[in-house]
């Protein structure tokens, strides 16, 4: 397969890792653009792409099939909206964007452009996931009613600099930047979320972000979970789901997994292989916009993770449970 010739559009650290992986997965990074000059070119001269003044440089370059973001995400919308405008396939980084408006408007502009538009949530591509997803689809769990979900890093041990550390840029503290990869794995193995109750608190007082949220999701199915995220404590990466016939857990960010059959007191250790899902979703990206298929997850399924999100920050402001049909329905 010929790669396909993208251009980066944020070079920070996580837009650096984007480039590398992508590069590693059937595509050429050719130009990239940031705001700050220097960050241009360094970014050059690390990965060989050519630096543009302006994102609209990037643009108009009949060499740049596609682009990847990793900017601030309220900047997401515009950004996907433009390159759609020019014929660019897109790969976002999650969250897509920080309001269900924002995102159909972006999902609306791709699909009328025709442009692939694929969304960073990698995490439900872990081996451990998938297991958990076919445990679910063939019963072995039995009546599934119950998951837990919990990403946390200590990031929030010291006040974040740049946009990061900005509610405006994260509102929720980490739910912003980590426990949408947890909402994205709870829609995969669970299906439609109906109403979500959070609550979210500053309560180390480092910086200037909520240091930890927690939300309860009801599920259309009748299946109840638990959403947390945390920037305060050691690090936590689980993905846990319990049913009437047994529980299964992705442990350690996919790197484990263990089995505890109903009336059994302690679980039991499984196999399970690792995955570099980073370079999976990309390699994904190459192909769809070789092939013209949809990824794994697009616009419907980055608004999804869209609405969890705006209904949390909603519920924890309002101290009330939010119906996310009615946060689905904003336009």
């Amino acid at each position: 397969m010929e790669p396909v010739r993208i251009a980066s559009i944020g070079l920070g650290w996580w837009g650096g890792v984007l480039a590398e992986k992508a590069s590693a997965g059937g595509a050429d990074v050719i130009r990239c653009f940031a705001r700050s000059a220097e960050s241009r070119d360094a970014f050059a001269e690390t990965h060989g792409a050519r630096p543009a003044s302006s994102y609209e440089e990037v643009l108009s370059d009949p060499d740049v099939e596609g682009v990847l973001i990793a900017t601030p995400h309220s900047t997401h919308a515009d950004l996907v909206v433009q390159a759609a405008a020019a014929g660019k396939h897109v790969f976002c980084d999650k969250p897509f964007t920080l309001t269900v408006a924002e995102a159909k408007r972006a999902t609306h502009a791709a699909a009328e452009a025709g442009v692939v538009l694929q969304v960073g949530h990698n995490r439900r591509r872990q081996p451990a996931n998938r297991r958990l997803k076919q445990m679910i689809d063939d019963d072995e769990l039995g009546m599934v009613h119950y998951a837990e979900a919990n990403l946390s890093y200590p990031k929030g041990l010291t006040p974040r600099s740049g946009w990061r550390g900005e509610p405006e840029e994260s509102p929720a503290g980490g739910m912003t930047g980590l426990g949408v990869h947890m909402a994205d794995n709870l829609i995969y193995l669970l299906g439609t979320p109906t109403r979500v109750q959070a609550f979210s608190r500053r309560t180390i007082g480092v910086g200037k972000l909520d240091d930890v949220t927690t939300a309860n999701l009801e599920f259309e199915n009748g299946a109840l979970a638990y959403l947390a995220t945390s920037m305060v404590i050691p690090t936590i990466a689980r993905v846990s789901v319990w049913g009437t016939k047994a529980a299964a857990m992705n442990e350690l960010d996919g790197e484990q997994f263990f089995l505890q059959a109903s009336g059994e007191m302690d679980k039991t250790p499984q196999e399970i292989e690792t995955l570099d899902t980073v370079k999976d979703e990309l390699e994904e990206f190459a192909r769809n916009v070789r092939s013209g298929s949809a990824p794994e997850t697009g616009g419907p399924e980055a608004i999804e993770v869209v609405a969890v999100l705006e209904g949390i920050v909603e519920s924890a402001q309002r101290g009330t449970v939010v119906d996310l049909d009615e946060v689905r329905g904003r336009s």
